[in-house]
Parts: structure tokens; sequence; C-alpha cells
């Protein structure tokens, strides 16, 4: 997954969720983050930031906040779209003779349904923007949303889907992904019932640069 244009910035300060404070080319601008979760340690006074500028008509700001370097020199995606994406890239990759995005099963809207033979596969996909000393975890904010799909995952493999959970790490050096009980016990919870059931948990490990984002 590429970006089509990129822009370094110098970070500010995050006022709210949505909207980020940044330098750039000469002036201080409001950018839009394209993610909701916290990226405390991620996000910090004069870090380097990128940019991209969609051009969308009628939009509040220019550009969206893509990327961060984090203190330890790791580039870190922060694009909560960009896991979708570059799962997709992957998938087509992988053999499948079927593969649909935002299948709609049970009650909620699962990322991947995927055909391979007489095998029905689901895969939920969800995006690693945390690390702590070399791991990943997930989430860093609470996910009500989270664990509702890893229910829907778990009734799917007790019904004989091939059912899967996807953590695309958007990090460079990192190669699992663990529950982040201390934020959201819960979804711990329901994690290890969910493999219980039969779910598998693949971990996706990415390159990053400024502009890309790929699956190794």
């Amino acid at each position: 997954m590429k970006y089509t244009n990129i822009t370094k910035a110098k970070f500010i300060e995050r006022p709210n969720r949505f909207i980020a404070r940044v330098f750039v080319d000469g002036k201080e601008e409001i950018v839009h983050v394209k993610n909701t979760g916290r990226c405390k340690e991620l996000l910090v006074p004069d870090c380097e930031v990128w940019l991209t500028a969609p051009g969308t008509p009628n939009r509040k700001t220019k550009y969206d906040l893509v990327a961060v370097r984090k203190s330890t020199g790791v580039l870190f995606n922060i694009d909560s779209q960009a896991p979708n994406k570059v799962a997709f890239e992957w998938l087509k990759t992988q053999d499948y003779d079927k593969v649909i995005p935002e299948y709609t099963y049970g009650n909620s809207r699962i990322d991947f349904y995927m055909e391979k033979g007489k095998d029905k596969y689901l895969m939920e996909v969800k995006g690693c923007t945390l690390e702590v000393d070399g791991v990943g975890y997930f989430p860093d904010a609470p996910t009500e949303r989270g664990v509702k799909h890893l229910r829907e995952l778990a009734g799917a493999a007790l019904a004989g889907y091939k059912a899967m959970l996807a953590f695309v790490i958007q990090m460079d050096g990192v190669e699992e992904v663990r529950p982040n009980i201390s934020t959201h016990k819960e979804f711990g919870i329901a994690l290890e019932e969910a493999k219980a059931a039969g779910v598998k948990v693949v971990f996706l490990k990415c390159h990053v640069e400024p502009d890309e984002l790929f699956i190794l």
C-alpha cells in the first residue's frame, strides 16, 4: 500500500483524538489524525510525523497524519485504514478462490470472507500500533467492537468456518501481538475464548516507509 504524496512535519500537540497541530512547510497547521487510538507513546511534542493530502473537496483539513517516528527511531504507520488495505493486497496473493471484503456475518461485518475449495474462511483484521520492549499489544484503547468481533469469530469457528484474527503489525521488528489486558481486560478474555473455539491468530509482519506499508 503506497501513498500518492507524503509530506514531513513536526508534531506539536493533539487537542483531541481527531486532530493534531503540526508544523509543516514553515507554518502551523491543523491536520486530521487517521487513528482514534491513544498513541500517547508515539505522538509526543517535536516528533517527526508524515502527512498525506488526499485533495478531497470541502475537507476541513488539508492533511491526514499517517506515520510517526517513535523516540526509539522506529517508524510507525498509524493510519487505521491501512491494515485492511494491505491485508486485502496480501490475501490476493494467498491462492484463495474468492476474497470478499466487508462480509456480513451474524450481527457483525467481518473484514474478509474467503473460499478455497470447499473451505470457507472469515478473517477480522486489527492494526497494531502499540509496542513495548519489542512486543506488540492490542488494543491501545478499550474496544467493545473488537470484543464483539471475537465472539462472532468464535461462533463462526464452532459453525465450521475457518476463522482468523489477523494482526497487521504497523511497525518493523515486531513479530507477535499480545492482548493489552491492562487497558481492556475483556478483550483478553474474549481472545482466549475465541482461540479455544478454534479461531486462529495470525501475525502479519510489515515493513514501514513514510509513504508505504506492506506485509513481509
